[in-house]
């Protein structure tokens, strides 16, 4: 039914959406995956169109860098923002109809989009495991492993956790220190370079973050 509710890229956060997953990108646009993040935590209707855009620039894509670069923005979004964005992504409609399909192999995804998808749906699982209402993505990591999918080899404790952000972060400082994490994080070791920071990095505090 998306189809009726018009182009998934012309919402604010759609139009940024489309920009920071174009395939003539050489690279991740880490200043505007951080405004995507800031346009769902602060809008009513910013969860719901980056859901739709992520949705459009994955579903049926035979271009794997746009695909990846989507899956990066899915699971920078998810580190950032808060519920409204988790309840749609942890779904199981999502995460089995979306995610899983692009890595069937009858499309013939790339060992990388493949391991991605795969290492997104187990730390989902991980941390929503205790949340009822987002435990769709634990049924469909469950169910694959029933079925003896082999999962990287991941160790959890290394990847930085998702983060329910307890107030805006939305100050141009604050993004700017946000962005410039991103810059040192490839020389730290054993830190892989497309894990998103969380969003703050620290303890936030309007009072010490003008």
């Amino acid at each position: 039914m998306d189809f009726l509710l018009g182009n998934p890229f012309s919402s604010p956060v759609g139009q940024r959406i489309e920009k920071a997953t174009d395939g003539s990108l050489q690279s991740e646009n880490w200043a505007l995956n951080m405004e995507i993040c800031d346009i769902i935590n602060e809008t009513e209707e910013g969860p719901k169109d980056a859901f739709r855009a992520v949705k459009k620039r994955i579903v049926g894509n035979k271009n794997f860098h746009e695909v990846m670069l989507a899956l990066t923005v899915l699971e920078t979004c998810v580190k950032n923002c808060g519920h409204r964005f988790h309840v749609l992504v942890a779904s199981q409609d999502f995460v089995e109809g979306v995610l899983v399909r692009t890595i069937l192999p009858k499309n013939n995804p790339p060992t990388i989009v493949h391991d991605k998808v795969l290492t997104l749906i187990q730390s989902w699982a991980d941390a929503f495991r205790s949340s009822p209402d987002l435990t769709g993505v634990v049924a469909v990591y469950e169910d694959l492993r029933r079925k003896g999918l082999e999962f990287p080899m991941t160790d959890l404790d290394m990847l930085s956790p998702i983060h329910t952000p307890r107030g805006p972060c939305s100050t141009q400082r604050h993004r700017q220190d946000r962005i410039l994490l991103w810059a040192l994080i490839p020389v730290i070791k054993g830190t892989p370079a497309s894990t998103p920071p969380r969003c703050p990095p620290w303890p936030y505090s309007p009072a010490t973050h003008p």
